[in-house]
């Protein structure tokens, strides 16, 4: 039987609120959640950001389901929310 890691665990709870092209778009979405108390997580495939360019579609920000609808609210007003 496959255990669950703790990481895998908060995973499951997590909901991505955009996609954006760079980890820079990325990064500025995440600040405007972060100036309004929403912790974020950013999963990009771009090597940490070692390879900045677009190597499988960009990035996506996840927040927790219970901070989804305000996390849309907040991007969306920005001009943040790319999905």
């Amino acid at each position: 039987m496959r255990r669950t890691h703790p990481c895998d665990m908060l995973r499951m709870h997590m909901i991505a609120v955009g996609t954006y092209r760079t980890r820079s778009d990325a990064e500025l979405a995440q600040a405007a959640l972060v100036v309004a108390g929403i912790q974020s997580v950013l999963e990009a495939d771009d090597a940490g950001g070692a390879y900045p360019f677009d190597l499988a579609g960009g990035a996506r920000l996840l927040v927790n389901d219970a901070d989804a609808a305000t996390a849309f609210e907040i991007l969306d007003e920005q001009g943040r929310n790319t999905e």
